[in-house]
């Protein structure tokens, strides 16, 4: 039987923990998995930044990107790898470049979603460009924020059309504070965005291929208690629903890690932040979700990379289209776009390979979870963000969370 190994590449930024974990519980695991013909092992290294030829080929089968989104260097490495090496990337560059969330809003209100009312406003100021000055003179037109705000209603938020991480973000109480705001936002093209106001329940999901996690959360909190540990905070009928908005969002932009916050009131389940293809991963504020991340991240790049699946290097938009034009009820448009979404994302294929191959892997996770080295991993992003007196504290308060999350992920599968 020919032996074969599969190389997965992480490239990263500044993350610290998940890394650790990843490459440990795949060296842990000592996969060798019988798939075809061949017999396949796995070898896991940190991708360099360095000068690259275009003529010469990509040592890696499947790159976990982290850096795309805002470091050119490596996204312009994964798209020559992407085109010419047929490497196996998530998230696709050039969505991740292209689609913010001004295009995921415009996008998904094609399809029906319930996207807030939203308005796009020119930039408050300029960088210096040749043609910008006589650009404005004859085409720039006044115009009076106030009526916009009105028909909006408030509050409102205003942020930036392409932000993440709550950056630039303001909430709106009146045309005072909207005046202010807007003189601050800069040369930030801004959204004014209404308030889904009086909300029951935030959530956040995150989506790694076909595996959805579905979290309460709650941003006014210190970034260490956003994430809640709430368990049936909702009902099974909302939780598919948030299930298949996400699966829908990230395989109509071709993401395969991607977060969805949606806000619920009346029963209707808001979408309001959902071009996030580089979810935080990190254990200082994920914590007792933690393992599921690092789990299902290692579980999909070894379905992909272990089958050689085919990336998707294109988007194709028309099959969601199509369904949004027929008339339906909405929860039974979306039903049919989570159809599309699980058949991209191989979800039958997927699943019966993690029956089949992943025990192993999954054995290794639980192990490592409990062990020193976790709590070691643990301990160096605590260090990292939290004064060296509270150190030991944290370390020891999230590390309790992952024993905790460990012990109801083992016994969910059994």
């Amino acid at each position: 039987m020919p032996a074969v190994t599969r190389n997965i590449g992480l490239s990263l930024g500044a993350d610290i923990c998940w890394p650790l974990a990843f490459e440990q519980i795949l060296a842990d695991s000592k996969l060798r998995l019988k798939v075809g013909r061949n017999q396949v092992d796995f070898a896991c290294e940190r991708v360099g930044l360095k000068p690259f030829m275009l003529n010469k080929g990509c040592k890696y089968d499947l790159v976990v990107d982290r850096l795309t989104h805002w470091f050119t260097l490596q996204r312009e490495w994964i798209k020559k790898g992407v085109l010419m090496d047929d490497l196996y990337v998530y998230n696709n560059p050039w969505s991740v470049q292209s689609y913010e969330k001004h295009s995921s809003y415009c996008a998904m209100t094609a399809l029906g979603m319930p996207i807030p009312k939203t308005a796009m406003l020119p930039q408050k100021d300029y960088s210096e460009q040749g043609d910008l000055q006589y650009t404005l003179e004859h085409y720039a037109r006044l115009f009076d924020l106030e009526p916009i705000a009105e028909e909006l209603g408030y509050p409102s938020f205003l942020k930036p059309y392409d932000g993440g991480g709550w950056r630039g973000v303001s909430k709106i109480d009146d045309a005072a504070g909207l005046t202010k705001a807007y003189d601050e936002s800069g040369k930030d093209l801004m959204h004014l965005q209404s308030a889904v106001d009086g909300f029951e329940v935030f959530v956040r999901a995150v989506g790694i291929g076909p595996q959805v996690r579905v979290m309460k959360y709650d941003p006014s909190q210190p970034l260490h208690q956003r994430y809640r540990v709430d368990r049936d905070f909702m009902s099974k009928e909302d939780e598919q629903l948030v299930i298949d908005t996400t699966l829908t969002i990230n395989t109509f932009f071709g993401w395969d890690f991607n977060s969805c916050e949606m806000l619920s009131r009346d029963g209707v389940y808001y979408p309001i932040d959902f071009a996030n293809p580089c979810p935080d991963s990190q254990v200082n504020s994920i914590h007792y979700h933690w393992p599921w991340y690092v789990l299902s991240n290692l579980k999909w790049a070894v379905f992909n990379a272990a089958t050689n699946r085919r990336m998707r290097k294109t988007v194709d938009f028309e099959p969601y289209y199509k369904i949004a034009k027929k008339d339906l009820p909405y929860r039974e448009k979306l039903q049919a776009y989570a159809k599309i979404a699980r058949t991209r994302l191989s979800t039958a294929e997927f699943e019966e390979f993690d029956d089949k191959h992943l025990g192993p892997l999954e054995d290794a996770a639980f192990a490592w979870f409990r062990s020193e080295r976790c709590v070691e991993a643990i301990r160096l992003k605590v260090a990292n963000v939290f004064p060296e007196h509270e150190v030991d504290e944290f370390t020891g308060k999230f590390h309790a969370l992952v024993l905790q999350s460990v012990d109801d992920l083992e016994a969910s599968s059994k």
